[in-house]
């Protein structure tokens, strides 16, 4: 499995836009600077953030994003979920997927199915605000 950029950048400029907030809004050019990501990119990124409602924005002077519910309910795999679609390792594991013929005698499903809630539990141990702690533990 492989993360893409949209599910890593939505991550940082999550912990970012929390890490900055204070009672208003976050201007999108100031995270991306801050993260040394492209304003354009993070545009198309934010956007996913605002449709899954992890992010609220504002136009206008003093405009800008913030987290829509507190950093500490925003879970890692929910958002990474939402940046990449899926985050299962074999198609048939998929939510929507056509139920397969071999399901009660394919001998690798129970290794797909393993690995899956392995993801899925460590993913959703880390909220935002965890995310936010571990760069501050780093920087010190």
């Amino acid at each position: 499995m492989m993360i893409s950029t949209k599910g890593r950048y939505a991550l940082r400029i999550l912990t970012d836009i929390a890490e900055h907030q204070g009672d208003g809004y976050v201007p999108l050019k100031e995270s991306a600077d801050r993260q040394e990501i492209s304003e354009k990119y993070l545009e198309s990124i934010v956007s996913t953030l605002v449709k899954c409602d992890f992010i609220e924005g504002l136009r206008g002077k003093g405009g800008g994003y913030r987290l829509s519910r507190p950093a500490e309910e925003i879970v890692a795999y929910d958002v990474l979920s939402a940046m990449e679609g899926t985050l299962v390792p074999v198609a048939c594991l998929e939510e929507r997927a056509k139920p397969c013929a071999r399901t009660a005698v394919c001998q690798t499903l129970p290794l797909w199915n393993g690995l899956n809630e392995v993801v899925k539990d460590y993913l959703s141990r880390f909220t935002v605000k965890d995310l936010m702690k571990q760069e501050k533990d780093y920087v010190e």
